[in-house]
């Protein structure tokens, strides 16, 4: 972000404020529950959006040093990522080439060659087949050219692993264009020297895209987070922005509106307000004062979702325990009231089956959940 974006998204935040008025888009929207409820739905978005497009996999910091690997299942497949001598990440199925067992157990770990329990066919951390246990008589004329470990189509850009989930692809497009503009973004806030101070999982009962709602409107703040965070925030005051397919929102804090007393030179957008970053389909990032909130989506089924949540900082932040203290506690707090989303998002899903309403209805200062279902409606469509 260059600093006349900077101070723009600051002066809009101050003039809503001086007038009173909400972030506000055209007309009211209407979001089929069908979008939501559909298990036929469901398969569409997984086969048009989540097996060709990229998707975050792993956070880079997860994977540090020459020839570490994590072994996980996501979105509905066996991933081995690893990450070789010249420091080049490469994204696998962990699933071997000779009778389809599971390549490499272990969650996490070290290795430059991986064995499979079965026969104990081996292949090295970039993929090739290295030795196979009675070769000369068992498979005399094996193409071992053919039998490598199936590659998936990987980029590492801004502290993240993309991959597109298909071994079928050919590519992974360049992922600073596939952010649509947000990548100026990503390098003024250091992404890639950020590293996981703390996280958990969660999985919750509701689609995707419901959850992915709930961080997109500042509406609900004064009722559903009383007791959490609403105090710190104007009511109802959000903005935002598309980049192509991804989002950029600016939820400023109480302090914001104030700023116009003080010179420009001395505004900091990060000091009041949090960025939140929507990249679909699988990412969002709340950009606080010190650290970032990575909220990782993995949909596991229409009415199911798991969720990584994970401070991340600076690379650079002191090793101490009082400051794993300060992070952990961050994170407390932030999971606190995204809980407070979830378990509404959780009670929106169950009252699908109900079809007590035919769509959800978006007010004009909840556009950016439309233009984020339209984002979502296109994907499929294309």
């Amino acid at each position: 972000m260059d600093r006349q974006t900077e101070i723009k998204l600051i002066q809009e935040i101050i003039g809503l404020a001086e007038q009173k008025s909400t972030f506000l888009d055209e007309t009211i929207a209407h979001s089929p529950i069908s979008r939501y409820s559909s298990p036929e739905r469901f398969e569409r978005e997984q086969a048009m959006i989540f097996r060709r497009k990229p998707v975050v996999a792993a956070h880079s910091s997860e994977l540090v040093g020459k020839n570490s690997f994590i072994a996980r299942d996501f979105i509905g497949l066996p991933l081995l990522l690893t990450r070789n001598e010249a420091g080049d990440v490469n994204a696998f199925l962990n699933v071997c080439r000779h009778r389809g067992a599971k390549v490499e157990r272990s969650v996490t770990g070290c290795k430059r060659v991986f064995t499979c329990p079965y026969h104990g066919w081996s292949w090295t951390n970039q993929g090739d087949l290295r030795g196979v246990t009675q070769e000369a008589q068992g498979f005399p004329d094996l193409a071992r050219a053919e039998r490598g470990l199936r590659r998936l189509p990987c980029a590492e850009a801004h502290g993240f692993i993309w991959i597109i989930a298909n071994p079928d692809a050919a590519d992974i497009p360049n992922i600073d264009q596939w952010l649509g503009g947000l990548a100026d973004d990503f390098n003024w806030l250091e992404l890639d020297k950020h590293k996981i101070m703390a996280l958990e999982t969660k999985t919750i009962k509701a689609n995707w895209k419901v959850l992915f709602e709930g961080g997109l409107e500042a509406y609900h703040f004064r009722i559903a987070h009383k007791d959490t965070i609403a105090p710190y925030f104007p009511d109802n005051l959000l903005t935002y922005r598309q980049f192509e397919t991804h989002m950029r929102a600016v939820l400023p804090r109480i302090s914001m509106p104030e700023l116009h007393k003080i010179p420009q030179e001395n505004w900091a957008i990060r000091q009041d307000a949090n960025l939140l970053y929507t990249l679909v389909p699988n990412v969002q990032m709340l950009v606080q004062q010190d650290h970032v909130m990575l909220f990782h989506y993995e949909p596991l089924s229409f009415n199911e979702t798991r969720v990584r949540m994970a401070t991340l900082a600076h690379r650079d932040e002191p090793q101490t325990e009082e400051k794993q203290a300060y992070w952990d506690k961050n994170q407390r707090i932030t999971v606190t009231a995204l809980m407070e989303d979830f378990v509404l998002g959780e009670e929106v899903q169950a009252g699908f089956a109900s079809k007590g309403n035919p769509s959800h209805l978006f007010g004009r200062f909840e556009g950016a959940l439309n233009r984020f279902n339209l984002v979502v409606e296109e994907l499929i469509a294309t």
